[in-house]
């Protein structure tokens, strides 16, 4: 068969919450105990209901939003799975530490635990195999892998790319399913042989055997990854006819570099010859991203029903965000906005909810866990505590956001500026713009913006011990 294309988290219930302007001046904050991490994969932010996303039913996360802190502006370092979740577990720009997050919780005394994916696997492959991809012994008192028939699952089969629908195995794609796949199924059942529902059942297993002692546990989702692999009812949510795609430019992709532009685009991978099919897209995207809020929701659910919420942290995010059309673009692996922002949600008993519009790094989780629970994290960690802004939402940790993909990219407040290995730039203005349809950079009105911009890269590459690219 051809090749096809194809196409983690903080969970609550309810609308998301739009904070006061008041702060409280002193907040009491209880000692935390212990850390649920729940991370999601190839999630873009806004489509959570508490990013914005008006369809999406996402109500776990909502509610976890609720009682948190919402980062409206949180970014990853690498922008695919393996680079992502290497620099996040160690707090590294890029490249490995001295102590994984697990490995550091562990020497300090805690049951430390990984169900599913954190470090990185193989999706569709490992999932299929139940083995453990990149992960990292050290790490972990226990892990546990949770298993999955994927794209082998029996029903309704769909490679959108290559307009074929079928409900017959036969000529479905092997265990290392290429990239360049737009793959959904659908099928009569519960869920309950999915490997999201067993990450969710097997840590729901391990909160109720050792929440009497201090733990951290990393519960891996590989939903919304493709295959987009979810019972009917979950695609039924959503019917394709309803999508709406992303807006579309005539000649947006003429003034972004060849470096720039996403590997996997509607003009090559084929899906482009079928609209409607883009839409489908949409619509298996979304009954992944519900069928994994679920997920989150039966594990907050039993954090509650167990008395564990009062003196545990709990932290939801993903590993980077995915391109479901913007500009021609799909997958991930590039430094535009919807690749480089991710969801993030940290709920910190004794802190009130809110929301903020702070630049935050994905590196940043790391040194914030370890201030939660009065741990010194180890020489070489790279993010900062987020803890201020625990206290006043309006509070600035850092200037702006460095993400990874044939160069670099450098997110503040108002700007987007990216430079390629072979010195080409983009330059974006976030508030007029922010489907970063005009690229500014070489525009004389915007000489000195893309001056600073380039300092302000320049000097985070430095302290972070990195080489710049050429200019």
């Amino acid at each position: 068969m051809k090749n096809c294309l194809l196409g983690v988290v903080f969970i609550t219930v309810g609308f998301c919450f739009t904070p006061s302007s008041t702060v409280s001046e002193e907040p009491v904050v209880a000692p935390i105990k212990n850390v649920l991490f729940i991370i999601s994969d190839d999630l873009r932010a806004n489509t959570l209901g508490c990013y914005g996303d008006k369809m999406c039913k996402t109500p776990n996360i909502d509610r976890l939003a609720n009682e948190g802190m919402l980062f409206d502006r949180a970014y990853c370092q690498g922008t695919a799975c393996a680079p992502s979740r290497t620099s996040f577990m160690f707090s590294r720009y890029k490249g490995k530490g001295q102590l994984t997050l697990g490995e550091h919780f562990k020497e300090n005394g805690f049951y430390s635990a990984r169900v599913g994916k954190v470090f990185h696997m193989l999706v569709p492959g490992d999932i299929i195999k139940g083995s453990n991809g990149q992960d990292i012994a050290e790490s972990w008192t226990e892990r546990f892998n949770s298993q999955g028939n994927e794209a082998h699952t029996p029903g309704d089969y769909a490679c959108l790319n290559l307009n074929i629908f079928t409900n017959e195995l036969e000529g479905r794609q092997s265990t290392r399913m290429p990239h360049r796949m737009f793959v959904s199924v659908q099928y009569d059942g519960d869920g309950s042989d999915q490997p999201d529902h067993k990450t969710a059942t097997k840590t729901i297993e391990l909160l109720q055997k050792h929440g009497d002692k201090p733990f951290f546990i990393a519960a891996g989702f590989v939903r919304p990854h493709y295959p987009m692999v979810a019972p009917k009812q979950y695609f039924e949510s959503y019917p394709w006819e309803e999508m709406i795609l992303p807006e579309q430019r005539l000649g947006d992709l003429v003034d972004i570099p060849e470096m720039g532009l996403a590997r996997s685009r509607s003009s090559i991978n084929g899906i482009g010859n079928f609209p409607d099919n883009q839409k489908r897209m949409w619509t298996a995207y979304y009954a992944a991203v519900t069928f994994m809020d679920q997920q989150v929701g039966r594990i907050l659910d039993e954090l509650d029903r167990l008395g564990l919420r009062e003196n545990t942290a709990v932290v939801f995010t993903s590993d980077h965000g995915y391109h479901l059309g913007d500009h021609t673009f799909w997958q991930k692996a590039n430094v535009h906005e919807q690749v480089t922002r991710v969801p993030l949600i940290m709920s910190v008993p004794g802190y009130q909810p809110g929301r903020s519009e702070s630049i935050v790094e994905l590196v940043d989780i790391y040194p914030t866990l370890s201030e939660l629970t009065a741990l010194q994290p180890p020489d070489g960690v790279e993010g900062v505590s987020l803890s201020p802004i625990f206290k006043d939402p309006k509070s600035t940790v850092k200037e702006g956001a460095l993400s990874f993909a044939k160069g670099h990219s450098w997110r503040t407040k108002d700007w987007a500026y990216m430079r390629y290995n072979d010195g080409s730039e983009e330059l974006y203005d976030m508030r007029a713009d922010d489907g970063q349809f005009t690229n500014l950079a070489g525009d004389p009105q915007h000489t000195r913006t893309q001056q600073q911009m380039a300092e302000g890269h320049d000097a985070r590459l430095k302290n972070a011990g990195l080489p710049k690219n050429k200019k």
